[in-house]
């Protein structure tokens, strides 16, 4: 009686081992996501045009990876002339179309839907915020410094997607990294 308990319990330990092996991890890609992991503070100003009246703002940006290292989920809180907002952003890597996507969803009802591109030391959002019913075309670069704990962003919109305008300028530092593994 007892070998067979020994060798059931030594088949459910290969078993577990076997499935462990075989569970999915991130692509590769998805490390590009990690410079933007960790708790950012900022500062900054919205430009006055499509989007509103602009004014100087200030913000908290937290990000941290989730569901097994798959996404990338961000909370903000910004605060400035207009009251203040909070967003929920959600990135992931899609290995079919070989991009970076991402949906940002704001506590005033606007939403985000783009692309997010990595190259060097320089992120961009790119895509079409809804604002009340309509659609506007955005982009904007986040230039991080070598050390990626700071970055400056300076965003761009368009009504019609032929003329752009400033729509944002802002300083962003990381006041804390991410937790070591």
């Amino acid at each position: 009686m007892k070998r067979i308990n020994v060798l059931i319990s030594l088949l459910g330990v290969g078993l577990v081992t076997t499935l462990q092996a075989q569970a999915p991890k991130p692509d590769p890609e998805v490390k590009k996501l990690h410079a933007l992991v960790g708790h950012w503070t900022y500062e900054g100003e919205y430009k006055p045009g499509p989007l509103g009246p602009g004014g100087k703002i200030t913000g908290v940006y937290d990000a941290r990876m989730i569901l097994g290292g798959f996404f990338l989920q961000a909370q903000e809180t910004e605060k400035g002339a207009m009251g203040k907002t909070q967003n929920l952003e959600i990135d992931a890597y899609d290995p079919v179309n070989k991009n970076f996507v991402s949906n940002l969803y704001q506590s005033d009802g606007t939403k985000f839907s783009g692309t997010l591109t990595i190259s060097g030391n320089t992120i961009t959002w790119a895509g079409t915020w809804v604002i009340g019913g309509k659609g506007y075309q955005f982009k904007e670069p986040l230039v991080l410094a070598g050390d990626s704990m700071s970055g400056t962003a300076k965003g761009e919109v368009s009504a019609d997607g032929k003329t752009w305008v400033p729509s944002f300028e802002g300083k962003f530092v990381k006041v804390k990294a991410a937790a070591k593994k």
